[in-house]
């Protein structure tokens, strides 16, 4: 496939969606930012920035900063006013105003989370002490699977690559806590720092649990020692990239050969899921490695992997120690973030990840007007109609190949600001006393929530994104474009803004999404979303 003019316009759409030289307002050209002595046919990122990269420095609480990140701050203190009145009006039970006050009420009271200790996990390490077989292991997996703890492998519903109407069940690696396959099997010598200040984070975190040092040191390496060969059986980033490496639909029966050790039909019912005839066995050589480590690596060793799980997973909403260690390892070591954010930012950032709707439809009747949803759906269509020439202008692809393209063009759907249809938070309970106990009712919520859609049709009006997000995205799946609330803010947009202004800037990150339709990914879905080669042979 040769799509190398579809990659240039992506490249530059990148450049122009990461550079925005607007001024704050996002009215007009700032040229303070340009370095004019460079010339910028030799080298327009220097030209167009090299003056800002010169004066700005990343902020201590920050791993990268830009554009994006400015606008987050931004949106970031009107959510804090949203929130602070919401936690100062107690209002009625149930409602939004009362669901996202007390949870950000529970957020900020450093008081009660650090008393609290890590007694919020208490219940998950007396289900762990109980386990005594490979049975009691599989039902202890189910179990932190449906508190939305991750553990051994991945599970979820969602959308049948091949058939994207229905919603069907994926199981695939997962069960480590680095970020992919490449930080386990790597000899290099960062990859074997990074191992070593894993095991360390780890100790240092058994150690808080009350483990001895000896006890907490060879907790990590029984630990790294099980992800490592998780790993082994694992895909890479690129690999997994390629969907046809993520789509293995088989049968239950075919997928019980595969784990003998492991009963489908068990850990379904212990889910509340009814049976189902397929499922999507992602990466079978990975489940091939778990059944054989299922009976080869000891239960106490299980116990002492599912244990690190759970504490790390909530670590971040516990008390100062472990969130401490948890920043010093994840986001001081792997990201690069010097100083932690100010409370009141990491509580707004909670907030909007787990009440992000309704958090969010606040920040839209303060930020969004419905003049600027037309404006954005007026340069969406111009930008496709841009699109659908550069398309019929390409002289390296068949026209059999073009007709295609149109066709998928043509049908992409377009989300703008905020979801027309709102799911609510009916049966989350959240109290303003417990913060981890708020985050862990919360897993459990929109786990159940995904495991009922399992066997019902996609519902196409569901966003990714909470309105604030300041983001953008495609979804090969549904053929869509969204455009949250968030990013649909000066400098990006402004709906006053002269078209110039506009079209270089959220311009820029419109066509971007659009080109997602028709890269190494999404090139791989049809007009429908499904997985299927419309490309000729020699396109």
């Amino acid at each position: 496939m040769s799509n190398v003019g579809f990659r240039f316009i992506a490249a530059v759409a990148v450049l122009l969606s990461m550079n925005v030289l607007v001024s704050a307002q996002g009215k007009g050209f700032d040229t303070k930012r340009m370095d004019k002595s460079t010339d910028a046919c030799n080298d327009f990122f220097q030209f167009a920035n090299g003056t800002w990269l010169k004066a700005t420095e990343i902020p201590a609480s920050e791993s990268n900063w830009g554009t994006f990140n400015i606008l987050r701050d931004n949106n970031n203190a009107k959510l804090r006013q949203i929130l602070e009145e919401a936690a100062k009006t107690k209002a009625a039970p149930n409602t939004d105003a009362q669901l996202i006050g007390d949870f950000y009420s529970s957020c900020m009271n450093e008081t009660a989370i650090n008393k609290a200790g890590a007694k919020p996990l208490r219940q998950y390490f007396t289900q762990i002490n109980k386990i005594k077989s490979t049975n009691d292991l599989q039902a202890h997996i189910a179990s932190m699977h449906t508190a939305g703890l991750p553990a051994l492998f991945g599970f979820g519903g969602g959308p049948d690559l091949k058939n994207s109407s229905m919603v069907i069940v994926n199981a695939g690696q997962g069960g480590l806590t680095l970020p992919n396959r490449d930080y386990y099997t790597k000899d290099d010598a960062k990859s074997v720092e990074t191992r070593q200040k894993f095991t360390e984070y780890m100790t240092n975190i058994f150690k808080l649990l009350g483990d001895d040092q000896a006890e907490a040191a060879a907790n990590a390496k029984t630990v790294l020692d099980i992800q490592t060969r998780l790993a082994q059986a694992s895909l890479g980033s690129v690999e997994l990239r390629n969907p046809d490496n993520r789509y293995n639909k088989i049968s239950l029966t075919a997928a019980q050969e595969i784990t003998p050790n492991f009963s489908w039909a068990e850990y379904m019912s212990a889910r509340g899921i009814q049976t189902v005839p397929d499922i999507n066995f992602t990466q079978p050589v990975f489940f091939k490695e778990m059944n054989a480590m299922l009976t080869a690596v000891p239960i106490e060793n299980w116990k002492t992997y599912l244990r690190w799980m759970t504490v790390h997973a909530a670590a971040p909403f516990l008390a100062k120690p472990f969130a401490d260690e948890n920043f010093n390892f994840v986001n001081r070591y792997l990201s690069g973030q010097k100083e932690q954010q100010p409370r009141w930012k990491t509580c707004v950032q909670a907030t909007d990840n787990v009440l992000g709707e309704a958090l969010g439809m606040e920040y839209v009747k303060r930020t969004f007007t419905p003049e600027s949803k037309a404006r954005m759906d007026e340069l969406i269509s111009n930008l496709f109609i841009a699109m659908k020439g550069r398309i019929s202008g390409l002289e390296w692809m068949s026209d059999t190949t073009k007709a295609q393209a149109q066709a998928k063009l043509s049908t992409f759907k377009r989300k703008i600001g905020y979801p027309d249809v709102l799911r609510g938070y009916k049966g989350l309970a959240v109290d303003e006393d417990s913060f981890a106990g708020n985050i862990m009712r919360a897993r459990q919520f929109n786990v159940r929530r995904n495991v009922n859609d399992i066997g019902k049709p996609v519902d196409r009006s569901r966003w990714g994104f909470s309105p604030p997000t300041v983001n953008a995205s495609y979804s090969s799946i549904n053929n869509e474009i969204t455009f949250p609330a968030g990013i649909l803010q000066p400098p990006f947009f402004n709906s006053e803004a002269d078209d110039a202004i506009n079209y270089g800037a959220i311009g820029g990150v419109i066509g971007h999404e659009i080109t997602h339709g028709f890269d190494d990914s999404g090139s791989k879905f049809d007009a429908a979303g499904n997985l299927k080669m419309w490309w000729t042979t020699d396109d």
